[in-house]
């Protein structure tokens, strides 16, 4: 029982990459030498390409494959355990879609042209290469985007923010016109400000906080007291906006892939199914 519990505990715990032991990245390997023992071995006149009896082959195995492992974002609203887990279905994914290139570039017999059939192989590289960037991030990354938010949620460290921005307004009254509208002027920009590039760089040269302190070490003076707390609470929320900033950026970092990876397959598919058209109806 309790040997068990632990094996289904270190299976819990264990990367999609690593299922089973690497139970899929074997079947895939295996697959792909297949693939290429057959290429060398098999004698095709004039030379290999789509159009021939093996190039049939390679194709039918890549389309039934290509359909099969779009099932995936299907496959993620059914919790199931075991073999046939999300996690066993994600591992199968990223591994059979590896063997892919090899299936698929291979079918082409390397003819490629300007033409709809090397468009659908165009796609097909375009997906998985951004497949295999999304599954690198997710295996590295995750980590990462739970130590940026320092056990708060994303919803905590935009309230504690917000808290602070009350407690700087308040300590900055005392202050004569000039640090006052500095001060505002850093507490009013959105925190969210910079668009796409700077989530994804996670530089905002534009940073109002950081310029509020820069040029309030340049006034000092007067209300030294009031001073010295309004810039121990903008140094208190640039760190706190950049800790939200690491977070957003990791994220983003998690998520921009599927704005290639999905709209690439559905195109793939299409592709796919005229590339299909054109080898029956026109070849």
């Amino acid at each position: 029982m309790a040997a068990s519990i632990g094996r289904e505990h270190a299976a819990s715990h264990e990367s999609f990459l690593r299922y089973a032991h690497y139970r899929w990245a074997k079947a895939a390997a295996a697959l792909t030498a297949i693939v290429l023992l057959a290429y060398a071995l098999v004698d095709v006149e004039p030379r290999h390409n789509g159009g021939s009896w093996f190039g049939y082959t390679l194709g039918t195995i890549g389309f039934v494959l290509i359909l099969w492992l779009a099932m995936l974002g299907i496959r993620k609203r059914a919790i199931t355990r075991g073999r046939w887990s999300l996690k066993a279905w994600t591992s199968a994914h990223v591994w059979l879609g590896l063997a892919l290139i090899v299936i698929g570039t291979l079918h082409t017999g390397f003819q490629l042209g300007w033409n709809v059939h090397t468009l659908a192989w165009a796609l097909m590289m375009l997906v998985i290469l951004s497949g295999l960037y999304g599954a690198v991030v997710y295996a590295a990354l995750p980590r990462s985007l739970s130590d940026s938010r320092a056990e708060m949620t994303r919803g905590q460290m935009i309230d504690a923010i917000a808290s602070l921005d009350r407690q700087i307004e308040s300590a900055a009254m005392p202050l004569s016109d000039e640090p006052c509208r500095i001060v505002h002027a850093a507490i009013r920009q959105d925190m969210f400000r910079g668009g796409p590039i700077a989530r994804l760089s996670g530089r905002y040269p534009g940073c109002s906080t950081a310029g509020a302190l820069d040029r309030l070490g340049a006034i000092g003076g007067e209300a030294e007291p009031a001073m010295s707390e309004v810039r121990a609470l903008l140094e208190r929320r640039a760190a706190a906006l950049a800790r939200l900033r690491a977070h957003m950026r990791t994220k983003a970092l998690l998520e921009i892939w599927l704005f290639v990876h999905v709209p690439a397959t559905i195109a793939l598919i299409a592709a796919l199914i005229a590339h299909v058209i054109a080898v029956f109806f026109y070849w």
